[in-house]
């Protein structure tokens, strides 16, 4: 029966798998990782500067806040560029993850790792906030939406450097940027325009990586269901005023479950 369930639970991570695209964090955070000639090519299309020489790219980049107790994050990917510019691209399958605050958020975190002690704050390079929504999140059908500061009164920039950009995902137009959005939505690598785009997604889905890319599944639905079980117990120790182990044992959470949630209670 163990074996059965093993089976079972292998099939389900593959058809999870298939069914990716580079909508899906884990998958276009892999694609993306020191990949800078794919890093270029988003940039490029999606910020429409030709002269963008990527230096550097990480994903799933997590950033501490600086407070203690203050909200951490973890980025999908940060790049850096050959004149300093760092850029911050996050993929969003739901409106409410792409809050228009947290792009702020996520901009203040970036900046307050650029400068070291003694730095001018003139030397803070430009940063970049892009956000690439599955649908259109501002419903105006435009293909970005980039959003600069301005001074309201008089009709000129206020150029601090940060830069926040929303790309539709939702948009289908026959161009740069409708190809790019096509192919992050591409499940198949023989599918996309962009071989750039392609080539990673093909190793994760097809070939070497494609074990990596499974055992990343599988660490984040037995995180889920952690998380998923550990908001149960403490709802139910807030509503009977119970200890952790009582709840735990009223839900025959198993030992190697409660060792794990006991550092989280």
């Amino acid at each position: 029966m163990a074996g059965e369930e093993i089976r079972q639970d292998i099939r389900t991570v593959e058809q999870i798998v298939d069914g990716m695209s580079l909508f899906d964090d884990d998958l276009m955070s892999m694609v993306f990782d020191g990949n800078i000639e794919a890093t270029e090519l988003l940039l490029k299309i999606i910020l429409k500067l030709d002269d963008i020489q990527v230096e550097s790219v990480v994903g799933q980049r997590e950033l501490q806040s600086p407070v203690v107790g203050g909200r951490d994050i973890r980025l999908d990917i940060l790049a850096k560029d050959s004149t300093g510019k760092h850029y911050n691209v996050e993929v969003q399958k739901k409106p409410e993850g792409a809050h228009i605050r947290r792009a702020r958020f996520n901009s203040s975190m970036m900046d307050s790792r650029m400068l070291k002690a003694g730095q001018e704050f003139s030397e803070l390079q430009d940063s970049y906030m892009v956000f690439i929504t599955q649908t259109d999140i501002f419903g105006h059908g435009i293909p970005i939406y980039t959003i600069n500061r301005h001074f309201e009164e008089i009709d000129e920039s206020f150029d601090d450097g940060s830069h926040i950009v929303y790309v539709n995902g939702n948009y289908k137009g026959d161009d740069t940027v409708g190809r790019l959005i096509h192919d992050f939505g591409c499940k198949e690598a023989k599918d996309m325009y962009y071989p750039e785009l392609a080539k990673g997604v093909r190793h994760f889905k097809e070939e070497g990586g494609r074990k990596r890319m499974c055992e990343a599944v599988e660490k984040y639905a037995e995180s889920a269901r952690l998380n998923s079980l550990l908001e149960s117990i403490k709802n139910l120790m807030d509503s009977m005023k119970w200890s952790a182990e009582q709840a735990m044992t009223a839900m025959k959470v198993s030992e190697a479950d409660k060792a794990m949630l006991l550092k989280e209670l």
